[in-house]
C-alpha cells in the first residue's frame, strides 16, 4: 500500500494510553488508517477496542499521547470532528420512545447533505419498522437503526462498535453490503468485531489487540501467512517410506501417515515444498491424490496472540 501523506490520514494515533486506576486499558498505542480504508480492530473482552474507539471519537481524553481525526483533535476540536464523522455505539444510542423513523429524521436534520431517510430504512430492512418505537425494536433493528443513523448525514469517517452484534445472517450480509459501498464512496470505516468471519471479509487491513497494546497488524492475507505453518495434505499409498521425503524438507518441517494412505506434511508450504513433494513421489512412482494445501485461519492467528482462555 503507497504510504499517505500525514496530513491526509484520517486516523492517526501515537504513543496513546489510558488507565484507570491500576488497570492499564490502552498502552502506547501507535494507528494508521488511510482514506476510503476499512480497518478493523480484534481483541479479546477487556482488550482496549472500545476505549481506543471512544477516545477517537472524543468521547474520552486520552492519558497521554496524541490522536488526531481527520487532522483534528478530537477532544479540542469536538464539534469539528464530529460534523465530518459518524458513530455507531454499541448501546445503541437512540431514544427509547422515538419511532425509528423519526430517530433517523431526527439526525438526518443535522446533516448539510443527508441520504435519504426513507431509502436507508429501505436498504436496511427497516421500512416496515418505521413507526415502531426504538424499545420495542429487535435488537438487530436497534443495531441497523443506529449503523442508519451513524451513515445519514454522509460522514467522511464512520466508527462502528460492534455493528452486526445481535443480527442474523440475513441481516448480516446486509450490513455488510453497506460498509462496502461505503468504502467504495471513499468513506473510512474504523470498526470493532468480535466476528473474525466480518474481520476477514471485510477489513484492508486488521490491528490485533490484546491488554491494550498492539500484537499484530497487517492485512487479513497477511496476517494467516506471515510465520505461519500451514499444512499439506494428500492420499498415496500407504506405509510409505518418508525417510527420503523428511530429509529433503527443511529441518523443522514434519511428515507423517496419519491413517492408511493419508500423509500430512506441515510447515511453511510454498512451490519448493510441493516440488519437494512431488519429486518424492516421483522418486517412489506413486501418484499423490487428493493434494491440497491447507491454510491457518484469521481464528487461528487470533487465539495464537491472544490466548485461549476465557476472559471476564
Amino acid at each position: 500500500m503507497t504510504p499517505h501523506p500525514a496530513s491526509s490520514i484520517p486516523v492517526r494515533l501515537r504513543g496513546v494510553r489510558k488507565q484507570y486506576g491500576s488497570t492499564v486499558a490502552v498502552s502506547d498505542l501507535d494507528l494508521d488508517v488511510g482514506p476510503a480504508e476499512v480497518f478493523a480492530l480484534l481483541g479479546p473482552n477487556g482488550a482496549g477496542k472500545t476505549t481506543t474507539v471512544e477516545m477517537c471519537e472524543g468521547f474520552l481524553r486520552p492519558d497521554g499521547g496524541t490522536i488526531e481525526i481527520l487532522g483534528l483533535d478530537p477532544v479540542s476540536d469536538n464539534a469539528a470532528v464530529r460534523a465530518r464523522t459518524g458513530v455507531m455505539l454499541q448501546g445503541g444510542g437512540a431514544y427509547p420512545a422515538a419511532r425509528a423513523g423519526e430517530m433517523l429524521d431526527l439526525v438526518a436534520s443535522y446533516a448539510a447533505n443527508p441520504l435519504d431517510p426513507k431509502w436507508l430504512l429501505d436498504t436496511l430492512g427497516l421500512t416496515d419498522s418505521a413507526r415502531t418505537t426504538y424499545r420495542r425494536l429487535s435488537g438487530g433493528q436497534q443495531q441497523r437503526l443506529a449503523l442508519a443513523c451513524a451513515v445519514v448525514g454522509r460522514p467522511e469517517l464512520v466508527f462502528l462498535d460492534e455493528p452486526t452484534a445481535g443480527m442474523d445472517a440475513h441481516a448480516r450480509l446486509v450490513v455488510w453490503e453497506l460498509i462496502d459501498a461505503l468504502r467504495r464512496d471513499g468513506v473510512t470505516v474504523v470498526l470493532t468485531t468480535h466476528q473474525l468471519t466480518e474481520a476477514e471479509e471485510l477489513a484492508d487491513r486488521i490491528l490485533i489487540i490484546d491488554r491494550g497494546a498492539a500484537v499484530a497488524s497487517g492485512t487479513p492475507t497477511e496476517l494467516m501467512r506471515n510465520g505461519a505453518e500451514n499444512q499439506l495434505r494428500f492420499r498415496a499409498p500407504r506405509m510409505l517410506d518418508l525417510s527420503l521425503l523428511i530429509a529433503a524438507l527443511p529441518e523443522s518441517y514434519r511428515a507423517t501417515e496419519t491413517s492408511p494412505g493419508e500423509y500430512l506434511v506441515e510447515g511453511r508450504i510454498d512451490p519448493q515444498v510441493l516440488a519437494t513433494v512431488t519429486a518424492w513421489c516421483a522418486r517412489l512412482d506413486v501418484l499423490a491424490t487428493d493434494m491440497r494445501v491447507e491454510q491457518r485461519s484469521l481464528e487461528d492467528v487470533f487465539l495464537e496472540l491472544t490466548g485461549r482462555e476465557l476472559r471476564k
